[in-house]
């Protein structure tokens, strides 16, 4: 059935309305029935922090995304935890062996020189596409504003397709306060210089979807999505769920708003 007034969305591949869903250890059979019934709303699949390093089936998962249009990569706390060891050549070993077709560049974990950061985005960006997420995992690490905009700038010119606002799983941290409400300034600051469709804001909270949709409109990219939440972050891009039920309808509807 087709409906009027329904915002019209990309279809993938596609580099805005993106949509980051967080594996966080699903099994093959899980895999397959998430993509079954939302495959074609699935960007990229982000096998989360370490998982992959001691989850069984792993290149099989991978290969299940890959076949179905979804770029697929490992968290960005596994690149550090090799980082800090000093054998990113094993890193990259090992997500080769994977076939992984993107790949997360961050120091959220970590302090890590930002040039040499940007010397990781720069080389991995030869053959994959690259992510960089900025922002500290840690709620106590304040970043200031204009470094938060200064670093995104600098990590999408050497070679990061999209950067990533931290948010973690539990959405406070990062891009949020302690309370999972969106940290407005800071986001106001990053919209000023950075093109929103380059950014994936975090966002595992359907308060904080639907603020980012209200905000910046149905073709949002959003990430660190859990998989039983891709279908319903959908229908609130659509209008098709009560939160943002009359955000993309025309002037004449607005008066059926309950009072």
């Amino acid at each position: 059935m087709k409906l009027p007034h329904i915002p019209q969305r990309e279809e993938k591949p596609r580099e805005r309305g993106i949509a980051m869903m967080m594996d966080k250890g699903l099994s093959l059979k899980e895999t397959e029935g998430i993509i079954q019934v939302a495959g074609h709303l699935i960007d990229f699949a982000k096998l989360g922090f370490g998982t992959s390093l001691i989850s069984n089936n792993v290149k099989e998962k991978v290969k299940l995304y890959r076949d179905a249009g979804i770029k697929v990569y490992v968290g960005g706390t596994l690149f550090e935890a090799c980082a800090i060891r000093n054998c990113v050549d094993k890193y990259e070993k090992y997500i080769d062996g994977l076939d992984v077709d993107a790949v997360e560049i961050s120091d959220g974990s970590m302090e890590m020189a930002h040039e040499k950061k940007c010397d990781y985005i720069s080389y991995f960006a030869k053959k994959r596409t690259v992510l960089s997420e900025v922002g500290a995992k840690d709620a106590s690490v304040e970043t200031d504003n204009n470094m938060w905009v200064r670093h995104m700038d600098e990590e999408l010119k050497a070679g990061s397709s999209y950067v990533i606002g931290e948010a973690r799983e539990s959405g406070t941290v990062g891009i949020y306060k302690h309370s999972g409400s969106a940290d407005t300034g800071l986001i106001d600051d990053i919209l000023k210089q950075i093109p929103s469709e380059k950014v994936i804001w975090e966002a595992p909270l359907k308060q904080q979807q639907v603020w980012f949709i209200q905000l910046l409109g149905y073709n949002v990219n959003l990430g660190n999505i859990a998989p039983a939440d891709i279908i319903p972050m959908e229908t609130l891009r659509l209008g098709l769920r009560g939160d943002t039920f009359f955000d993309f309808l025309p002037e004449e509807f607005q008066k059926f708003k309950l009072k």
